[in-house]
């Protein structure tokens, strides 16, 4: 079991996600993953910073510490011959640390561009396509591509890592874990649904599964869940809600209803390790072995000490019911 941080770019400016990701390594912690969005999910978070400038940063601050976009879209806003040169530089930077993670995206962050927004069936296909041209381009040489969705014309990129990043492809369904299995080299997921991860190893995925599970640490309950609430209620509106709205306004409508006992219901909340553990346990019964913590609450400098004295420890103990 290696349990992670999620660097919540949207809740705080680059200087601070790189400060956390230092943090995070000296809590212990075996990866980071930071969020690769234009715009954040609501009002109250109020920062989007740019991930592979982030990455970078925290690459040459850190020694150990992995590190993942969770997730890029490597279509819409970027094309896959970016993300690919992107995602070599960084795994370059920090001496093989890095993990790709992909997905099909989020109209949030993709219409911005405006060239529109795929229905899921189309970007699962713009994926499959962008997988290919990533790594196309990281077996080295010039290289041509010519898809049904996408195009590469004559693309080499120069600097590449002695051994390729991994990629772990988010899923929300059966397609995309059937993508993962084939393309990827991992799985990456919000909910821990076993029918996704059985849908992955069915289809002969072998790789790490990685399940962000979210939770609020404070020093009473109540604290934490007043921060989960205002920063994380946007997450209880479920995936094919977060992939389809364009922007702050509308998750803030589209959370309203959220209420404050539906978070605590829905997240650990508080001091209590058993609560923490209570989380996480459906993650690790359903196949997960990559843990993804998201904490949103009001004390991040609190929390890395609640992981490194007294979090850590039983949460990597933990095995499937």
């Amino acid at each position: 079991m290696q349990v992670g941080f999620k660097l919540m770019a949207e809740t705080f400016d680059p200087r601070e996600i790189v400060r956390q990701a230092v943090e995070a390594e000296r809590a212990g912690f075996d990866f980071v993953e930071v969020s690769d969005h234009y715009h954040p999910w609501l009002y109250s978070h109020g920062h989007s910073g740019f991930v592979w400038s982030m990455l970078a940063a925290a690459a040459a601050r850190t020694e150990r510490i992995g590190l993942a976009t969770g997730v890029t879209c490597p279509f819409v806003r970027y094309h896959p011959a970016i993300v690919a040169q992107a995602a070599a530089t960084t795994a370059v930077l920090s001496d093989g640390r890095f993990t790709l993670g992909l997905g099909s995206g989020e109209r949030l962050n993709e219409h911005v561009v405006g060239g529109g927004w795929p229905s899921v069936t189309v970007r699962h296909q713009m994926l499959r396509e962008a997988i290919d041209i990533i790594r196309l381009l990281w077996s080295g040489g010039y290289h041509s591509y010519e898809g049904r969705h996408l195009t590469l014309d004559d693309a080499r990129v120069f600097d590449l890592p002695d051994v390729p990043p991994a990629i772990a492809v988010a899923a929300g369904g059966a397609q995309a874990a059937d993508i993962a299995a084939e393309l990827g080299d991992g799985l990456f997921a919000t909910e821990p649904d076993p029918d996704l991860v059985q849908a992955y190893t069915a289809a002969g995925g072998s790789g790490p599964k990685y399940g962000e599970v979210p939770l609020a640490w404070a020093p009473d309950e109540e604290s934490a869940v007043e921060s989960a609430h205002r920063l994380f209620r946007f997450g209880l509106t479920g995936w094919k809600v977060q992939a389809e709205l364009p922007n702050p306004i509308n998750f803030e409508a589209a959370s309203s209803s959220v209420r404050t006992e539906d978070v605590r219901d829905a997240m650990a909340c508080g001091p209590d390790v058993r609560r923490h553990l209570e989380v996480a346990g459906p993650f690790v019964d359903a196949g997960f072995d990559r843990l993804a913590l998201i904490n949103a609450g009001p004390d991040v400098d609190g929390f890395f000490a609640f992981f490194a004295d007294e979090l850590s420890e039983p949460l990597r103990a933990l095995t499937p019911a």
